[in-house]
């Protein structure tokens, strides 16, 4: 007889990730303590330490789920040339998002790691930026400054829009993303 998964250990994580986005408003992953994080969500000691070694570990742990995420994202709608095709997966990064709207405004917040931004942002680019190549290898020139000033504009609608609390929709941020990169990149390069 095959052994059911025990339930309680998504809700428990999820309670100590909860804690720790809400610990992350207020001050930097370094100074959180594991007994302060368990203190708050009511939890024992010895439970987090069944999950994650330290604090790192469990911060560590959530970014990988959230990249692993958004690289089956990028899978599931291979990445194209900024067009209509481009649209469902900048829905679906949105909600992404929103289903980790607590995480990802701590982290993306003031006390916030840096590292996982640059992290997802050097993963889009190597598939966005692959993909203009192989299409427009003679536009790059222009091409790769139209995408860094679109990547920077989107992550600062994604951290004010979370900052928020996502007042929005994530299908309404979807569509506007879509019409700002559309509208910055329409005459960078040729349309197909």
């Amino acid at each position: 007889m095959e052994k059911k998964p025990d339930r309680r250990i998504p809700r428990t994580r999820a309670q100590l990730r909860h804690g720790l986005a809400l610990l992350m408003e207020q001050k930097s992953v370094k100074e959180v303590t594991v007994k302060e994080l368990t203190d708050l969500v009511n939890i024992n000691r010895s439970t987090f330490y069944l999950h994650y070694t330290d604090i790192y570990h469990m911060l560590e742990s959530i970014e990988n789920e959230l990249f692993e995420d958004i690289l089956r994202t990028i899978h599931a709608h291979p990445v194209s040339p900024f067009n209509e095709r481009s649209f469902p997966f900048i829905e679906d990064i949105f909600a992404i998002l929103f289903d980790n709207r607590e995480i990802c405004a701590a982290l993306l917040g003031p006390h916030g790691d840096i590292t996982f931004l640059n992290r997802i942002e050097e993963m889009l680019s190597h598939y966005c930026l692959k993909a203009l190549q192989d299409a427009y290898p003679d536009l790059m020139d222009n091409l790769k400054y139209s995408y860094a000033y679109c990547v920077a504009g989107c992550v600062g609608l994604i951290k004010d829009w979370l900052s928020r609390g996502c007042e929005e929709s994530p299908q309404h941020m979807a569509q506007l993303t879509f019409r700002l990169v559309m509208n910055t990149v329409r005459d960078s390069y040729p349309h197909s």
